[in-house]
C-alpha cells in the first residue's frame, strides 16, 4: 500500500495537484484496481476537495466485492492513517487534521486517531471541549505516550466534557502515577493564572478516585477548593487529610489545616477544638528530638505558624514555635541543595523584589508606591513574580518601574538559579510565610542580603537578616524573640500616597438606617473575627443606643452571622442592630462604601493592615487594641504616623470606652477627621518619596554591615 513512484515524487514536493493528476489517470488506465480510488480520495483530499474525496471512497468500496468490504476499508483506514502521520511529522497539522477528521468517520473506534485529533486541535488553538461530549469508544491499544500527552493538555480546558474525558482515559493509563505527578504543575497554572480553581480540584478528586489514600493529592484539592471559596469540601479534605495522617508533624500539619479551612469562613463556635489540639500538638513537636517529617509535608509546613497571631496575643510563645517550626523546615530542606557562594554585582545596589501577589492584592496596593519612587540612578530594582497572576496592578505599577523584571512560575530552582544568576545585593520577601515557594527560595539563600517586609510577619527562617519594623510596630524587647535582625525605619514600616476611591453605593437610606443613627463598621475576613473582640464590641453597641453596626468582609455568611448574633444576644444586644454587607465588587468602591461609618471598630489580636489604612486614608476615626504581638500593634503604628493618637487602647474596657465615646461624640469624630485630613499633607503615613529615601539608606548601610563582614579588615 504505497503511493506510486511519481505520486510519491510529486507529494515531496507538496505538488498535490499533480498527485491528483497522477491518480486521474491510473483509474482511468485501469479503473479495476480499487487501492487506486483509495489514493485518488487522499489526493483529492489534500487539496481540499473533501466532497469528492469521499464520493470516490464510497465509488470503490461500493462497486467492490461484498467479501472484500472489511479487507479493503482496513486498506483504507491504514493508508490515511499513514498519511496522517505523515503531514504531522512534516508540520502541516491543518492537514494532518483534515484526514484523521476523515479517517475517525471511517473508522470512529479508532482511540489513538480521536487523541491525535483532539492533539491537533489543541496544537491549532481551536479545540472546545463540546468536541468530546458523547464519545466513549475506548482502544485498550492505547499510545501511552499520546495519551499521556492529551490528558495533559486538556486540563488547561477547564469543562464538565472534559472531566468525563479525564476520567475515563485514566482507565487506561498505565503509570498513573507518573501522570499526576505531571499533572500537579499543570493544575497549580489552571487554578491560579486560569483562575479555575475548581476545576483543579475536581481532577485531583478523579485521582483520588484511583488513589484513595494519597496525603499529597488531598492537600492539593484542599489547596484549590480553599482558592474556589468552596467552605464544605475544603473542611472535608481537610477532614480528611488530618485522618489519614499518622506521624506527628502530618498531623499537626493536618490539623492546621482544618482549623484555617474554619477560621478562614469565620466558623469560629466549630473551632475550639482544633485549637486546643494545635497547641497539644506544638507541645509534642516540641520534645519530639529529630521528628519525622514526610518531604511533601516539609515544604508547606512553616505555615502552621501563621494561624497562631489570629489565635492569640503571645508573641513570646507564638514566635518560639515560628522559630522551631521554620528551623526544622530548614534543616531539613537544605539537605539536599549545594548552596555555593555568591556572585558579586557590579555597580548599582541590586535590589530584587519577591512576591506572589504584585497585583490586586493588599501588598500590590502598597508596595508599589516603594518600587515607584527607588532613585534608579543609585539603584537596580528586580521584580521577581512568584506564580502570580498578571494585571492590569502588575502592568502599571511594577514593570514599568524596574530595571529587570521575571515571572518566574512556580519552580523553586529555577527560581533560585535566576536570581544567583541576576547577581543581587539584596533579596527583600514580601510573602514571608504565606506563599510555601517564595519561603522555600529564600531558605536556599540565593542573594546575600534577604530581608523580609510588608506581607505578614517574620517567617523565623535562618536564613533572612532583617525584618523591616519601626519604632511602634514592634515593642522595644521585640528581639529577644525574634530570630531575624529587627531593622527599625525611623517612622514607618510602610508608607503610601494613598488610594483610588470609586463612588459609593450603599448608602443609610438604603440600608433603612436613620440620619441621627451612629454607625460602627468591620471590615475584615473570618480569619480575625476572634470572638473575645466581638464581645467587645457588642458592649460598644450596647452603651450606644440608636447605633447600628455594619459587617463585611471574607465568610461564610450563614455562619458569621450566628457567631455574631450570638454573641449580641448574650450581651444583651438586639440582633437586627446588625448589618452583614456582601463584598463590594472591586477596590474603588470599598473605598467609597466606607464614608458610610461613623466610627469603624479595629479586630484583634490581628488588626486590620491595608483596611486600616483605608479607613485612615477616608478620614474615618478607628478604635484599635494594641497589643504586643505585630499583627496587634499594625494599626497602632499606622495611627501614631497618620497624625492621630485617639483611640488607641491598650485594654479591653479602653477599647469600649473609646468605642462609646467616639459613637456619642460627633463633634469629637469631626476633630479626629480633620487631623486625618491635615496629616495627609504632612504626615510620615503618606510621605512615600520620604519613606523611600529611608529604605534606600537602610539598604546602604546593611551593604556596608555586609561588606565589612566578608572583608573585616
Amino acid at each position: 500500500m504505497d503511493w506510486l513512484p511519481t505520486a510519491m515524487l510529486a507529494l515531496e514536493e507538496n505538488d498535490y495537484p499533480q498527485v491528483v493528476d497522477i491518480y486521474e489517470t491510473a483509474v482511468e488506465g485501469n479503473p479495476e484496481e480499487i487501492l487506486s480510488y483509495f489514493y485518488l480520495g487522499l489526493a483529492y483530499l489534500l487539496v481540499e476537495r473533501e466532497e469528492e474525496a469521499q464520493g470516490t471512497w464510497i465509488y470503490a468500496l461500493t462497486n467492490c466485492n461484498p467479501e472484500q468490504i472489511d479487507r479493503l476499508s482496513a486498506q483504507l483506514t491504514e493508508i490515511l492513517k499513514t498519511e496522517a502521520q505523515r503531514q504531522q511529522g512534516l508540520g502541516n497539522l491543518s492537514l494532518a487534521w483534515l484526514v484523521r477528521i476523515h479517517l475517525r468517520e471511517l473508522s470512529p473506534q479508532l482511540t489513538n486517531n480521536i487523541l491525535n485529533i483532539i492533539n491537533l486541535e489543541i496544537q491549532q488553538n481551536q479545540f472546545t471541549p463540546e468536541g468530546l461530549e458523547g464519545w466513549d469508544n475506548w482502544d485498550k491499544l492505547v499510545d501511552q505516550h499520546l495519551l499521556e500527552t492529551v490528558l495533559l493538555n486538556l486540563m488547561y480546558y477547564p469543562a464538565q466534557e472534559t472531566l468525563k474525558f479525564i476520567r475515563d482515559g485514566l482507565n487506561y493509563v498505565e503509570d498513573l502515577d507518573q501522570l499526576i505527578s505531571l499533572s500537579l504543575s499543570v493544575l497549580n497554572t489552571v487554578a491560579y493564572q486560569q483562575k479555575c480553581p475548581a476545576f483543579s480540584a475536581e481532577v485531583i478528586e478523579i485521582f483520588l478516585e484511583k488513589r484513595v489514600k494519597n496525603l499529597v493529592l488531598i492537600n492539593q484539592a484542599l489547596a484549590f477548593y480553599s482558592e474556589a471559596e468552596n467552605l464544605q469540601k475544603s473542611v472535608e479534605m481537610a477532614q480528611k487529610f488530618y485522618n489519614e495522617s499518622s506521624i506527628l508533624t502530618t498531623k499537626l500539619y493536618g490539623n492546621y489545616l482544618i482549623l484555617f479551612a474554619l477560621l478562614r469562613w469565620g466558623i469560629w463556635q466549630d473551632a475550639q477544638d482544633f485549637i486546643d489540639r494545635n497547641e497539644q500538638l506544638l507541645q509534642e513537636l516540641i520534645q519530639e528530638e529529630n521528628p519525622v517529617i514526610q518531604p511533601f509535608v516539609l515544604r508547606g509546613l512553616p505555615i502552621v505558624s501563621a494561624v497562631l497571631p489570629y489565635l492569640a496575643d503571645k508573641p513570646l510563645e507564638n514566635r518560639r514555635f515560628t522559630n522551631l517550626i521554620s528551623g526544622l523546615f530548614y534543616k531539613n530542606f537544605i539537605e539536599s541543595y549545594y548552596i555555593p557562594e555568591h556572585p558579586k554585582s557590579q555597580g548599582k545596589l541590586r535590589i530584587g523584589y519577591i512576591a506572589h501577589t504584585l497585583r490586586r492584592h493588599s501588598v500590590g496596593w502598597l508596595s508599589r508606591w516603594l518600587i515607584r519612587y527607588h532613585d534608579l540612578n543609585e539603584f537596580e530594582v528586580g521584580i521577581y513574580l512568584i506564580a502570580n497572576a498578571e494585571d492590569e496592578i502588575t502592568e502599571t505599577e511594577f514593570k514599568p518601574y524596574s530595571n529587570f523584571y521575571r515571572n518566574l512560575g512556580a519552580n523553586v530552582e529555577e527560581i533560585v538559579a535566576q536570581i544567583r544568576n541576576d547577581k543581587l545585593d539584596i533579596l527583600v520577601d514580601l510573602d514571608s510565610l504565606t506563599c510555601p515557594i517564595t519561603y522555600q527560595v529564600l531558605a536556599l539563600k540565593p542573594a546575600p542580603i534577604q530581608v523580609t517586609w510588608l506581607g505578614s510577619d517574620a517567617s523565623g527562617l535562618p536564613t533572612i537578616d532583617y525584618y523591616l519594623a519601626d519604632p511602634y510596630v514592634l515593642p522595644e524587647n521585640a528581639q529577644d524573640y525574634y530570630r531575624e535582625k529587627i531593622w527599625r525605619l525611623p517612622t514607618t514600616y510602610v508608607a503610601v500616597d494613598g488610594f483610588e476611591v470609586g463612588i459609593a453605593t450603599n448608602s443609610r437610606k438604603d440600608l433603612k438606617i436613620p440620619e441621627t443613627a451612629t454607625i460602627y463598621l468591620s471590615v475584615q475576613s473570618g480569619l480575625k473575627r476572634h470572638p473575645g473582640m466581638i464581645r467587645l464590641q457588642m458592649k460598644i453597641l450596647k452603651g450606644v443606643e440608636n447605633s447600628y453596626f455594619l459587617i463585611k468582609g471574607v465568610a461564610d455568611r450563614e455562619k458569621i452571622c450566628q457567631l455574631f448574633q450570638q454573641i449580641a444576644r448574650e450581651e444583651g444586644v438586639n440582633p437586627e442592630r446588625l448589618y452583614f454587607l456582601p463584598q463590594d465588587e472591586d477596590e474603588v468602591t470599598h473605598r467609597a462604601n466606607l464614608s458610610l461609618a461613623d466610627v469603624v471598630l479595629d479586630t484583634y489580636p490581628y488588626n486590620g493592615a491595608t483596611t486600616t489604612l483605608e479607613v485612615l486614608w477616608m478620614e474615618i476615626p478607628i478604635v484599635t487594641k494594641v497589643g504586643q504581638q505585630f499583627s496587634a500593634r499594625n494599626s497602632y503604628t499606622f495611627m501614631i504616623n497618620a497624625g492621630i493618637t485617639e483611640a488607641i487602647a491598650p485594654t479591653d474596657q479602653e477599647y469600649i470606652d473609646w468605642g462609646i465615646r467616639l459613637g456619642k461624640d460627633p463633634e469629637l469624630r469631626q476633630e479626629i477627621a480633620w487631623k486625618l485630613r491635615l496629616g495627609k499633607q504632612r504626615a510620615p503615613l503618606w510621605n512615600t518619596r520620604a519613606f523611600t529615601k529611608e529604605v534606600e539608606a537602610s539598604y546602604k548601610k546593611m551593604q556596608k554591615i555586609n561588606d565589612k563582614k566578608e572583608n573585616p579588615d
